[in-house]
């Protein structure tokens, strides 16, 4: 990895080389919620070593509170990356805090 590279890396909360989905850019508000209460069971499931249906109302909780709690700037910098900026990161840890989510290390 290059220094540009290794510091664009530590930058960011996206793995290094990742792609957004381009759906993201199309996807409706419901179909985010969607996306994120998924990736939140899964990530729950992993964290937790539980089923992800053990953590299923955790995550629709969080996914619902993350979506009311964003801007509309928020969504579209989501749907642009594929991941949550740093006022969006804050408020999603808000969220796993509000729902008992264990938050990821």
């Amino acid at each position: 990895m290059t220094c540009s590279s290794a510091a664009q890396a530590a930058g960011s909360s996206a793995p290094f080389g990742y792609a957004p989905d381009p759906s993201l850019r199309s996807a409706s508000t419901a179909e985010l919620q969607t996306r994120i209460r998924r990736a939140c069971s899964s990530t729950q499931a992993r964290i937790q070593n539980v089923a992800a249906s053990q953590v299923e109302l955790g995550c629709a909780c969080y996914a619902t509170r993350v979506i009311r709690s964003f801007e509309q700037t928020e969504i579209d910098a989501y749907r642009a990356t594929g991941v949550f900026n740093d006022a969006a990161r804050a408020k999603a840890f808000a969220a796993l805090d509000a729902c008992r989510l264990r938050r990821p290390a």
